[in-house]
């Protein structure tokens, strides 16, 4: 691949078009959904694993295995969680849905689907190159792009300490190239925790750090839904890919794993009404 056709296609996938600079302040009475991960292990009431496409691998060409409760991939070290991407290969005889991917990790989904609301997820990224997290929400009972997307948190390993906030729709995605959200520079993003936030209404979706709105898009597009499916509730999930066509774009570093995205905590508030 040429390095011009590499520029292109990776291109499509952030978004500089929806900057925004103003206050985001969280609510002060309690979550109506939380997760401090001050357990021992990962609460599976709050929490499922999704490993729905291991065995026929997963989509945007990555090149994960997503484990189900498997420590060496998810657990709670200190009041934090760890999803912690390995180079590794396993026996088919103790994972009979290995796709023989060469790297394992691990895909959070929240049992509970969550709609309009304020959500803080305070987390410290992995900065290796091939590494590709992702906090986000996305419908799971109809087609993608239709159904909607929006990553609170996407950042790639070979552009270290850039985050991406994005929408998804229809009508806007990087498909065609129309997709909405912002980018920011956040220079401990990789060394230090930062709180992620996206607060959804139903004629905005406003995403931020630490407090401040990076990228705000406003429900004024014509199109219905295809312009903003996004009035149904969605789970939220944490998950750590491993190349794809992002994430690879300038390939995987085998030198640099494993790696880890650790995260303090999870807070929902319902917006009334």
């Amino acid at each position: 691949m040429s390095w011009m056709l590499l520029a292109l296609q990776t291109a499509t996938l952030g978004a500089t078009n929806y900057g925004a600079d103003a206050p985001m302040v969280a609510p002060s009475s309690p979550a109506t959904l939380a997760d401090e991960f001050d357990g021992k292990r990962v609460d599976q009431k709050i929490w499922r694993f999704d490993t729905s496409r291991n065995a026929q691998g997963w989509f945007n060409n990555e090149k994960q295995y997503y484990a189900a409760d498997r420590r060496e991939n998810t657990r709670i070290e200190d009041g934090v969680l760890v999803i912690e991407a390995r180079r590794e290969t396993l026996p088919k005889a103790g994972f009979p849905d290995w796709g023989g991917q060469a790297y394992t990790s691990a895909k959070l989904v929240t049992r509970e689907q969550l709609g309009y609301g304020f959500y803080e997820v305070r987390a410290k990224l992995p900065c290796g190159r091939g590494a590709w997290p992702a906090i986000w929400m996305v419908g799971e009972d109809a087609p993608w792009p239709g159904v909607g997307e929006i990553d609170i948190m996407e950042m790639v390993g070979w552009d270290p300490n850039v985050i991406h906030a994005t929408l998804h729709s229809g009508a806007f995605n990087h498909r065609l190239g129309t997709q909405r959200g912002a980018q920011k520079t956040v220079a401990t993003a990789c060394t230090a925790f930062h709180s992620y936030q996206l607060d959804w209404k139903p004629d905005s979706i406003t995403i931020g750090i630490d407090g401040r709105a990076y990228m705000r898009v406003a429900n004024d597009q014509p199109g219905g839904k295809a312009a903003w499916p996004f009035t149904r509730p969605y789970p939220l999930i944490l998950n750590l890919a491993v190349g794809g066509d992002w994430g690879g774009a300038k390939g995987v570093d085998d030198k640099v794993f494993p790696q880890r995205l650790s995260v303090d905590y999870v807070r929902y508030w319902k917006h009334d009404g």
